[in-house]
C-alpha cells in the first residue's frame, strides 16, 4: 500500500510536516503520546554524558545572564537536532539550562528555529 503524504500538524499555528495528527511537540499538549526517550536517543550513554556535562557546568547559562545563580538541570540542544545523532552529540551544541529556561526555549525559539532565513 503506498503511503500517505505528510499534512501539517493539527495545532494551530504549527508548520511541521507529520503522518499522524500532531508533531512530537503537540503531541502531549493534544493527549498523545511522544515516541520512547530511549527511541529519542535518551539512552544510558545519553543520561551519562548529561550527569558529566552538568557537573563541569552546574550554573544555567540564562539565568546567569539575567545575574541570578541557578542550578541547571537541562543539557539542553541550542540547535535542535531533530535526530540528526551528529548535532545530538556535538557537545558545543549543548548548554546547561534550569528547567525553567528549557520550558520557555523549547515553546518559542525551537518550534521555529529550522524556519528561520
Amino acid at each position: 500500500m503506498p503511503r500517505k503524504p505528510k499534512k501539517p500538524c493539527k495545532h494551530p499555528g504549527c508548520p511541521e510536516l507529520v503522518e499522524g495528527m500532531y508533531c512530537e511537540e503537540h503531541a502531549l499538549l493534544h493527549g498523545q503520546e511522544r515516541r520512547d526517550s530511549a527511541v529519542r536517543g535518551y539512552d544510558s550513554k545519553w543520561r551519562k554524558a548529561r550527569e558529566r556535562f552538568l557537573k563541569c557546568h552546574p550554573l544555567c547559562v540564562q539565568c546567569q545572564r539575567e545575574g541570578r545563580l541557578v542550578k541547571a538541570t537541562v543539557v539542553d540542544h541550542i540547535k535542535p537536532h531533530r535526530g540528526d545523532p551528529i548535532l545530538f552529540w556535538d557537545e558545543r551544541n549543548w548548554q546547561p539550562l534550569c528547567k525553567h529556561h528549557h520550558d520557555v526555549k523549547t515553546m518559542t525559539e525551537d518550534r521555529y528555529q529550522e524556519y528561520k532565513y
